[in-house]
């Protein structure tokens, strides 16, 4: 067990809000950087709802530095990443930003760290709230404290069965580049080769919500009548690298369905790889 200790006292302790203003231009531009094919997206009029870690992205990694030491940040990777829609986002919207680490949870092989964040609009309605899940590879705190991610896990046996839909999207050889300048998330492991191969890495990789953002689209197209405002809930899991010039596909298999929303598990592959697992997806009916 390292000697570096997680600090829990930051549990509970919301940041300072960030603002961020929505504009048509940037949800354009968002959903180029993702090769999103939705016309409503592309044309600026409502936001790919994974466009929603922008507004928050400021307030992503703050909280953490309130529990995890500085000496472990090298260690951290995004794990999960879950959205609760409330509603879409729209050009025009004045958002507010904040988040808190709710808990962590201790494994064999390192520390899960949950982070609660919440987007507000102007009038301090909820827009979105997100649940990502930090995980401290190799780092095991030997305790669990405080809230644990929800759960969202595919069920292994509809592997076996045929899908309800199939989605399909190629990464760009300039994807990193265009997905950095649209999200504003400047990681050098996605641009910089050198860089990438300093950390292990064969190369550059993609950014994990922009893979995410694919699968989101092509799920929405497929069963969601392309429509975002339908959407309730979005998971996934971060499980294989992705990387410029692949091809992903996304099988997708109805799990429930009650009056009001049909509930769907899918997974993300390039070939035979998962690269996004548990993924969930709740909407409207």
């Amino acid at each position: 067990m390292s000697e570096l200790r997680f600090d829990d006292a930051g549990i509970g302790v919301w940041t300072e809000p960030t603002k961020f203003e929505v504009t048509s231009e940037r949800i354009a531009a968002y959903a180029e950087a993702t090769n999103d094919p939705i016309f409503a997206h592309r044309g600026g009029v409502i936001a790919n709802p994974v466009f929603a870690i922008v507004p928050v992205f400021e307030s992503l990694l703050e909280p953490v530095i309130e529990v995890v030491p500085t000496g472990l940040f090298g260690l951290v990777v995004h794990g999960e990443q879950e959205f609760i829609f409330h509603r879409a986002i729209r050009p025009g919207d004045l958002l507010t930003a904040r988040g808190r680490v709710v808990g962590y949870e201790s494994l064999p092989n390192g520390t899960r760290v949950i982070v609660h964040l919440e987007c507000r609009d102007e009038h301090d309605a909820l827009v979105n709230e997100q649940i990502v899940t930090c995980f401290v590879r190799g780092h095991v705190e030997g305790r669990s404290v405080g809230e644990k991610a929800p759960d969202h896990k595919l069920d292994p046996a509809l592997r076996e069965t045929e899908p309800t839909a199939v989605a399909h999207a190629h990464v760009d050889d300039d994807q990193t580049f265009r997905y950095s300048e649209a999200s504003g998330d400047p990681m050098p492991i996605h641009l910089d080769e050198q860089v990438a191969k300093d950390s292990g890495l064969p190369g550059i990789i993609a950014h994990g919500l922009c893979s995410m953002a694919m699968a989101a689209w092509g799920v929405l197209e497929q069963v969601g009548d392309s429509d975002t405002t339908k959407l309730r809930r979005l998971a996934i899991r971060f499980s294989k690298m992705v990387f410029p010039g692949e091809d992903l596909t996304t099988r997708i298999w109805q799990t429930a369905q009650d009056a009001d929303s049909t509930t769907y598990a899918f997974e993300t592959y390039v070939g035979d790889k998962v690269v996004l697992t548990d993924g969930l997806a709740e909407i409207a009916r």
